[in-house]
């Protein structure tokens, strides 16, 4: 069991400690980077583990997954004292992974920090999942210092001579900082710059347990080339005991980062919608205790063993009491707090009450990751805040069934569960074929999803699968569709979302759940609609939506929720090939809608309704969409070859080349389904000695010579006829004047 060191002092703190000295940050990296253990140490520094342990045990991977793959998962929390120069400094500290698969981690562990420590790899430098995390913290508003790991490789194994060690160092600086420039917010781009010479870069080794910033030199009255020496003594201890590694990596925070005050004036106008002017709004620009209360969600953590949730978030405003009833914005339903306190890792510290500025621990409910809360009696009354914005979607899918049919409710609920907990994900449930369809943003999420479910329910699982999306390409016909009885008819078209609206749905900007008044004013400032047509938008379903354009017809309202619902499942499973569908606006221009409520059931809609969608989309020219990733590879100049032939090999182009000293970073794009095996081809051809990684780059249409094929393939997995439908299908339902 992990405890902290002092509970009634972390208590105390919590309530009562001077905002000036606290501060809540992540510690962010490319995979095996090192960021879980330089986090052993900062353990250390606070008593919680012993010297021998630091650096060895990677406590915050407390998930027996994590232990056995060596790699972190889950953001792990953790809240601390330190003593630096006299005071004494509350920290809360999320530790987050680095794989592509668990970026929604990432984004989650940003939105509850003011700032983060960037590690990077002295010896692979700036990776691909690097450069998404620096984009990440920035877009959160989290201003960053930066930690350059693992210089003992360059000392120990490649024998660099010294300037060509800080040669190295110098570059990782430079692209950092370029990185800086190119995302930060208008006007933060030279402010937020990391410097050795302020002391906003440390560099060290977590293996070996030192670091050293420039005040560290300055202190000890010592030189970069003393390092070097100790090594060529063999004297890791010394290193060890004189440039302890905590010590940099807190002063940096320290001195670096905000506070909780100054970090939500910054952050607060980029997450919250609301009027920054109103007494609301300088409430949670002044982090006041004092004013209402409002906060996020920002993680769910399911203890393994009693598979119970605990919801993890930040107070921005007010302060957040173990008595109070919560009212959850985006659920829209009231929920009782049964136990509050602050996370330790896997447990709660009890705490009756937790004020703004702080991240907190609640048991009691389970509400999805990104939720905000008010208390009860201000329902109504203040905004949401934005959605958290996540770098990569769904796409890659396994089918999945319980081994015994009478799971099956069973099941709904824990796969429920686990992606409540992670929003990165998806599922929905096949009424055919009594299964699951579980997506995710690459085969090891989706892997790690299903040993968590396979843990409360026994399942079957397919092998994975890559989901693509379908498209329209051009303005559909209109089409006037009937109901099997003539009662009811229905007049609409699709059309093309334009990219601008597309980008504020991803972005959560324009939801659901808002304003119709609201969306449809940002909606005409920033992706130009009249604003009369955006406040009849009926749903939005990822980047497609529906709404009513239609003119003095009578009993619409009467059969909308059963549109709604077919629409939702149609946006789930298009035409071509049952895939989700993307980027599309229909428009209902028309309606007839029969007084008599027995003749506008859900199957004489569903029927009419779902013939429209069809018809109106096989127009429209749609096509079907792949799923792109970049390929980030560091190789010695020696393997390059090799490198651009498994890119080209597997439908993919070179990006570009870029010689860095001895390597070659070789930056290439290719379809997700082409990956699937490619990290064994990478180290076959490289002998083992390239560092690679991925991102999420969007996606693009399959090649015509191999559309047809693609679409056939995957309608025989689904065990739908081999050929796709065309409008004749849906005649039948199709109205003609006679």
């Amino acid at each position: 069991m992990v405890r902290v060191k002092n509970p009634d002092e972390i208590r105390d703190m919590i309530k009562n400690h001077p905002m000036s000295l606290r501060r809540v940050f992540s510690i962010a990296a490319h995979i095996d980077h090192g960021k879980t253990t330089t986090s052993d140490y900062l353990l250390r520094k606070a008593g919680l583990m012993s010297d021998a342990d630091a650096g060895k045990k990677v406590m915050m991977d407390s998930d027996e997954e994590e232990q056995e793959r060596g790699i972190t998962i889950f953001t792990s929390v953790v809240m601390l004292s330190y003593e630096f120069e006299g005071e004494t400094y509350l920290c809360e500290i999320n530790d987050t992974p680095g794989h592509i698969s668990f970026t929604g981690e990432v984004s989650r562990a940003l939105r509850g920090s003011d700032g983060v420590v960037i590690l990077v790899d002295a010896l692979e430098g700036v990776m691909t999942q690097t450069e998404t995390n620096i984009r990440l913290s920035l877009g959160e508003m989290c201003k960053p210092v930066l930690f350059i790991n693992k210089v003992d490789r360059l000392i120990s194994e490649l024998r660099l001579a010294p300037q060509d060690v800080f040669a190295k160092i110098d570059a990782i600086i430079s692209g950092v900082n370029k990185l800086i420039r190119d995302n930060a917010p208008e006007g933060l781009g030279k402010n937020w710059q990391v410097s050795f010479k302020d002391g906003s870069v440390a560099v060290g080794s977590a293996k070996d347990g030192w670091a050293f910033n420039m005040t560290t030199l300055q202190k000890l009255q010592i030189k970069p080339q003393d390092v070097f020496a100790k090594y060529d003594e063999n004297d890791k201890p010394w290193l060890r005991e004189n440039l302890p590694l905590e010590e940099p990596i807190l002063e940096m925070v320290i001195r670096h980062l905000p506070n909780p005050v100054d970090g939500q004036k910054i952050k607060i106008p980029a997450i919250w919608s609301g009027d920054i002017n109103s007494p609301e709004g300088q409430s949670l620009i002044n982090c006041d205790r004092d004013g209402p209360l409002l906060g996020m969600i920002t993680k769910i953590f399911i203890e393994p063993k009693s598979k119970r949730p605990t919801l993890i978030g930040r107070v921005f405003s007010g302060t957040l009491k173990s008595s109070d009833s919560l009212y959850l914005i985006g659920k829209k339903t009231t929920s009782r707090i049964k136990r509050l306190g602050v996370m330790e890792i896997t447990d709660i510290l009890d705490v009756d009450e937790v004020p703004a500025g702080n991240l907190f621990a609640i048991y009691g409910f389970i509400t999805p990751a990104g939720e905000t809360f008010v208390r009860e009696e201000d329902k109504g009354k203040l905004a949401a805040f934005e959605e958290i914005s996540y770098v990569a979607e769904p796409v890659v899918s396994r089918t999945i069934k319980p081994k015994n049919p009478q799971d099956i409710a069973k099941l709904g609920e824990v796969v429920s569960k686990w992606i409540m907990a992670d929003p990165t994900a998806a599922f929905r449930h096949d009424q055919e074929s009594k299964t699951y369809v579980l997506s995710g943003i690459d085969p090891l999420q989706i892997e790690i999803l299903v040993t968590r479910i396979q843990e409360q329910v026994e399942i079957d699982v397919s092998d994975p699968i890559i989901v693509y999306r379908e498209v329209p390409t051009k303005q559909g016909i209109t089409v006037h569709a009937k109901s099997p009885n003539g009662h009811n008819r229905l007049m609409l078209h699709i059309d093309l979302m334009n990219q601008a609206s597309i980008d504020l749905i991803k972005s959560g900007k324009i939801h659901n759940d808002q304003d119709r008044r609201e969306r449809a004013r940002i909606l005409q400032e920033e992706a130009g609609w009249q604003a009369k047509i955006a406040r009849r938008i009926w749903y939005i379903k990822d980047s497609n939506m529906i709404l009513d354009a239609t003119t003095g017809v009578q009993r619409l309202d009467n059969i909308k929720a059963y549109i709604i619902q077919i629409f939702h499942d149609f946006c789930e499973g298009s035409t071509l090939a049952k895939e989700p569908l993307m980027g599309a606006l229909f428009v209902i221009t028309d309606a007839t809608v029969h007084v008599d409520p027995a003749h506008t059931g859900f199957t004489e809609i569903f029927q009419m309704s779902l013939a429209a969608f069809h018809t109106t989309f096989l127009t429209s020219e749609p096509h079907i969409l792949e799923p792109m990733l970049i390929v980030d590879i560091k190789v010695p100049s020696d393997y390059v070859g090799n490198m651009s032939k498994v890119i080209t090999q597997h439908r993919g182009i070179i990006l570009d080349m870029v010689q860095e000293g001895d390597n070659t970073r070789v930056r290439g794009k290719l379809p997700t389904a082409e990956t699937i095996d490619i990290a064994d081809e990478i180290r076959g051809n490289s002998s083992g000695r390239a560092f690679f990684g991925y991102e999420f780059r969007g996606f693009e249409r399959v090649p015509t010579n191999l559309e047809a094929e693609i679409i056939e393939s995957i309608r025989v997995r689904k065990e739908l006829a081999p050929q796709v439908p065309d409008v004749s299908n849906w005649d039948r339902f199709m109205y003609r004047r006679t």
